[in-house]
């Protein structure tokens, strides 16, 4: 399976379709640290509730970019499961290292406030990206073709659920555990610094049962269309 991880990683960097996505990710980066220095908690709390549909379209585009024919080899060769988690993990692998990289840009744009705490801010802002990458990974793998068999439909993916993160992550939404706690991360980094440790287990746990939900149905909907 690690061999399969490696030439979906090979394909989608030789293959150029790392671009878009890498330039995305300078833009937002530029964006939210061009403006001035912040806590560290707080810059990365919003870096990983920005990077999040950046995370997800990347996800996507790698989960596609092997033809059709040969996702079907690969699942006759390592079985239909190793098949699927190979895709999940080479995305999820993609997504940590730009995550590390965007971790590292403020300190290239001056956009960390050193006169407040640097370390737990760190450890927070790593916190809330771990907690942002299987999410993103999870929408990118629903937006897959081989879920949704075309383009038109897996760009709808992408765009409600990045509108949804956004509406329901608000601040008094009637639904938040809908969608992922990228906003409620970012927001409980900036209200209180640190936050208390029953909310950072609440994220987590949000994080991880709402992961384990939409992979769920990811497979479901791979089994049922493959």
């Amino acid at each position: 399976m690690s061999a399969l991880v490696r030439m979906r990683l090979a394909g989608f960097v030789r293959g150029g379709r790392i671009l878009p996505p890498a330039i995305a990710v300078l833009v937002v980066l530029g964006i939210i640290y061009g403006g001035g220095a912040s806590p560290a908690s707080v810059a990365y709390g919003y870096s990983a509730a920005a990077l999040f549909p950046v995370l997800a379209w990347q996800s996507k585009l790698l989960l596609d970019t092997e033809p059709d024919v040969q996702r079907r080899l690969a699942r006759v060769a390592v079985g239909a499961p190793a098949e699927a988690v190979a895709g999940l993990a080479a995305a999820g692998v993609l997504a940590l290292i730009v995550c590390a990289l965007a971790m590292g840009a403020p300190w290239l744009f001056q956009g960390i406030d050193t006169g407040k705490p640097v370390l737990s801010g760190v450890l927070l802002g790593t916190l809330a990206h771990l907690l942002a990458i299987p999410a993103a990974v999870a929408v990118g793998a629903l937006a897959s073709r081989s879920v949704t068999r075309g383009t038109r439909n897996g760009v709808a993916v992408l765009v409600v659920a990045a509108v949804l993160v956004v509406v329901l992550g608000l601040r008094g939404s009637f639904a938040p555990w809908l969608v992922p706690p990228v906003m409620a991360t970012a927001r409980a980094l900036n209200d209180v610094d640190p936050p208390p440790a029953a909310t950072l287990a609440l994220l987590t746990g949000w994080a991880a049962v709402w992961c384990t939900v939409a992979l769920a149905v990811y497979a479901h909907l791979r089994r049922s269309r493959s």
